[in-house]
């Protein structure tokens, strides 16, 4: 089901899509493919959101809900070489580039269609568009599995060598509201990106004996804006790598993916309306700065080449 949502200071019409299968309800906007809102079983909203487009406008520093790229995450200096050429980006963060850009993803409106049980959204990114190389068609699917899983598919090609790495940024609260910084955390990664004060990756050191060991399960709490590297590493169908769990309402978050890393965000910069720490992203992508690091899982996109991600998440309670 799709329905006028509301109009762009430019005109622009934004449309929203509803999905509903097994008991759980998704809304998505065509504005940035933000998913305004995830009610599971109980009618219990579980992610960040807002009631109208102005909340959107209003507040587009946290990228509520929406899909980020071309690139998620930072590039260092705003820059990056790529056979033999040097690159400059928009510089939006600390000198860096950060999700994209001044005007990334998630402030595009998509081209919206509906396939069965979701919704596929489409666009062209021009090349040039916030410095990045090469003209980029892209699509992402939201869809609702079986079990109401959320299934969340990303297909692009270029038409010159590119950086690739877009992903999906909803807040996470499962209670409903209030802090969620009392909700456990699992996860698959042995390793995880250690960051300076600019928040760029400074190498790859091992968990064991510090704060972001959650191979056994822990509480998130704050100070987290860091990727996690899984150990599964890059796959071609999604694998369970994490659970999130709230142990007061019992409901828990399954991820399944085939990137290669996890960026946690406890989104202790939030403001108003919602308070540091209401929410707990799950990026699932490839390295920040994977451009200017060799030695990271490679992120360019070449012609005739067709990038692929997928990323599902599951919803249950104890």
């Amino acid at each position: 089901m799709s329905e006028h949502f509301g109009t762009l200071p430019d005109g622009t019409r934004v449309r929203r899509w509803t999905l509903e299968r097994a008991g759980v309800r998704v809304r998505v906007l065509s504005y940035g493919g933000i998913v305004q809102s995830i009610e599971v079983p109980g009618g219990v909203d579980v992610v960040l959101g807002f009631a109208d487009l102005d909340g959107y406008l209003a507040h587009p520093g946290p990228y509520f809900g929406a899909l980020v790229g071309r690139y998620a995450n930072r590039i260092a200096g705003g820059r990056f070489p790529l056979d033999g050429l040097t690159y400059a980006l928009a510089r939006n963060h600390a000198g860096n580039a950060l999700h994209g850009g001044e005007r990334g993803f998630d402030k595009r409106v998509w081209d919206g269609e509906p396939v069965p049980h979701g919704v596929r959204l489409s666009r062209v990114s021009p090349h040039g568009e916030e410095g990045y190389p090469g003209r980029l068609e892209i699509a992402v699917t939201y869809s609702l599995d079986a079990d109401g899983a959320l299934r969340v598919a990303y297909e692009a090609v270029t038409d010159a060598p590119t950086p690739v790495n877009p992903t999906q940024h909803s807040y996470f609260n499962l209670a409903g509201s209030g802090s969620a910084g009392g909700h456990r955390l699992r996860v698959a990664a042995s390793r995880y990106l250690p960051v300076g004060a600019d928040q760029i990756p400074t190498g790859v050191e091992p968990v064991d004996g510090t704060r972001f060991d959650f191979r056994g399960g822990r509480e998130t709490g704050p100070g987290y804006d860091h990727n996690l590297v899984l150990d599964k590493g890059v796959t071609d169908e999604p694998v369970g790598v994490a659970e999130l769990s709230d142990p007061v309402s019992g409901r828990f978050l399954t991820v399944a993916t085939t990137e290669p890393g996890i960026q946690l965000y406890t989104a202790d910069h939030l403001g108003e309306p919602f308070a540091p720490g209401a929410g707990i992203a799950l990026e699932t992508q490839h390295f920040p700065d994977s451009p200017n690091r060799p030695e990271f899982p490679d992120t360019v996109l070449r012609p005739g080449e067709v990038f692929r991600s997928e990323t599902v998440y599951g919803f249950g309670a104890r």
